[in-house]
Protein backbone atom coordinates (compact mmCIF):
# COMPACT_ATOMS: atom_id res chain seq x y z
CA UNK A 1 0.00 0.00 0.00
CA UNK A 2 1.19 3.62 -1.19
CA UNK A 3 1.93 6.29 1.92
CA UNK A 4 0.08 8.42 -0.02
CA UNK A 5 -3.78 8.91 -2.01
CA UNK A 6 -3.61 9.74 -6.17
CA UNK A 7 -6.70 9.46 -8.45
CA UNK A 8 -5.37 9.94 -11.66
CA UNK A 9 -6.91 12.69 -14.02
CA UNK A 10 -7.31 12.64 -17.53
CA UNK A 11 -5.01 15.20 -19.86
CA UNK A 12 -2.29 15.62 -17.07
CA UNK A 13 0.86 13.43 -17.45
CA UNK A 14 1.14 10.58 -15.35
CA UNK A 15 4.94 11.71 -13.70
CA UNK A 16 3.41 15.17 -12.93
CA UNK A 17 0.23 13.98 -11.04
CA UNK A 18 2.53 11.43 -9.16
CA UNK A 19 4.86 14.19 -8.19
CA UNK A 20 2.34 16.57 -7.03
CA UNK A 21 0.50 13.77 -4.99
CA UNK A 22 4.03 13.27 -2.96
CA UNK A 23 4.66 16.68 -2.46
CA UNK A 24 1.16 17.72 -1.10
CA UNK A 25 1.62 14.25 1.17
CA UNK A 26 4.86 15.63 2.55
CA UNK A 27 3.29 18.91 2.57
CA UNK A 28 0.32 17.82 4.75
CA UNK A 29 2.25 15.35 7.03
CA UNK A 30 1.36 12.20 5.53
CA UNK A 31 4.79 11.18 4.38
CA UNK A 32 7.45 12.56 7.31
CA UNK A 33 10.78 13.19 7.11
CA UNK A 34 12.42 9.90 7.97
CA UNK A 35 9.60 7.66 5.73
CA UNK A 36 10.72 5.10 3.73
CA UNK A 37 9.71 5.26 0.32
CA UNK A 38 8.50 2.74 -2.48
CA UNK A 39 11.17 1.71 -4.24
CA UNK A 40 10.50 1.91 -8.76
CA UNK A 41 8.85 -1.58 -8.78
CA UNK A 42 6.33 -1.14 -5.51
CA UNK A 43 5.48 2.64 -7.18
CA UNK A 44 4.75 1.02 -10.30
CA UNK A 45 2.62 -1.97 -9.74
CA UNK A 46 0.61 -0.06 -7.06
CA UNK A 47 -0.37 2.58 -9.09
CA UNK A 48 -0.28 0.60 -12.36
CA UNK A 49 2.10 2.90 -14.55
CA UNK A 50 5.05 1.85 -16.57
CA UNK A 51 8.52 1.50 -14.42
CA UNK A 52 10.27 3.64 -16.06
CA UNK A 53 7.49 6.29 -15.01
CA UNK A 54 8.23 4.93 -11.57
CA UNK A 55 11.55 5.61 -12.06
CA UNK A 56 11.39 9.34 -13.69
CA UNK A 57 8.92 10.19 -10.74
CA UNK A 58 11.70 8.75 -8.10
CA UNK A 59 14.62 10.37 -10.13
CA UNK A 60 12.99 13.81 -10.05
CA UNK A 61 11.90 13.70 -6.05
CA UNK A 62 15.68 12.88 -5.35
CA UNK A 63 16.71 15.80 -7.68
CA UNK A 64 14.18 18.20 -5.83
CA UNK A 65 15.38 16.99 -2.41
CA UNK A 66 12.09 15.58 -1.26
CA UNK A 67 13.61 12.03 -1.16
CA UNK A 68 17.42 10.70 -0.13
CA UNK A 69 18.15 7.62 -1.99
CA UNK A 70 21.06 5.18 0.14
CA UNK A 71 22.63 2.15 -0.65
CA UNK A 72 20.86 -0.69 1.18
CA UNK A 73 17.93 1.70 2.60
CA UNK A 74 16.20 2.67 -0.60
CA UNK A 75 14.72 5.75 -0.91
CA UNK A 76 13.52 7.77 2.36
CA UNK A 77 11.49 11.39 2.92
CA UNK A 78 14.25 14.00 3.00
CA UNK A 79 14.46 16.56 5.75
CA UNK A 80 13.45 19.88 4.53
CA UNK A 81 15.82 22.37 4.45
CA UNK A 82 14.41 25.39 4.44
CA UNK A 83 16.52 28.66 3.86
CA UNK A 84 15.92 31.93 4.09
CA UNK A 85 12.38 33.14 2.90
CA UNK A 86 13.30 34.88 0.07
CA UNK A 87 15.26 31.76 -1.07
CA UNK A 88 11.97 29.57 -0.25
CA UNK A 89 9.50 32.18 -2.08
CA UNK A 90 11.78 32.23 -5.54
CA UNK A 91 11.00 28.33 -5.53
CA UNK A 92 7.64 28.81 -6.51
CA UNK A 93 8.80 31.63 -9.30
CA UNK A 94 7.70 29.15 -11.68
CA UNK A 95 4.51 28.13 -10.79
CA UNK A 96 3.11 31.27 -9.30
CA UNK A 97 3.85 32.66 -12.79
CA UNK A 98 2.04 29.51 -14.52
CA UNK A 99 -1.01 30.38 -11.53
CA UNK A 100 -1.30 33.75 -12.59
CA UNK A 101 -1.69 33.43 -16.32
CA UNK A 102 -4.40 30.72 -15.59
CA UNK A 103 -6.07 33.06 -13.72
CA UNK A 104 -5.81 35.95 -16.31
CA UNK A 105 -6.91 33.49 -18.75
CA UNK A 106 -10.22 33.32 -16.91
CA UNK A 107 -10.48 36.35 -16.72
CA UNK A 108 -9.79 36.49 -12.45
CA UNK A 109 -8.89 39.74 -10.45
CA UNK A 110 -6.29 39.30 -7.91
CA UNK A 111 -8.87 39.20 -5.19
CA UNK A 112 -10.41 36.07 -6.46
CA UNK A 113 -6.79 34.45 -6.85
CA UNK A 114 -5.68 35.73 -2.83
CA UNK A 115 -8.65 33.99 -2.04
CA UNK A 116 -8.72 30.73 -3.57
CA UNK A 117 -5.05 30.04 -2.09
CA UNK A 118 -6.19 31.12 0.94
CA UNK A 119 -9.01 28.51 1.01
CA UNK A 120 -6.63 25.47 -0.71
CA UNK A 121 -4.04 26.96 2.43
CA UNK A 122 -6.83 26.62 5.06
CA UNK A 123 -7.67 23.16 3.62
CA UNK A 124 -4.16 21.72 3.56
CA UNK A 125 -3.02 22.78 6.92
CA UNK A 126 -6.19 23.12 8.82
CA UNK A 127 -5.78 26.93 9.64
Amino acid sequence: MLPFSLEFKPGLPVAEQILFAVKKAVVTGQLRPGDRFPSVRVLSQELKVNPNTAHKVIAALVAQGVLVTTPAVGSVVAERELGGRKERTELLGADVEWLVVEAKKLGLELDDVQFAVAAHWKKLTGK
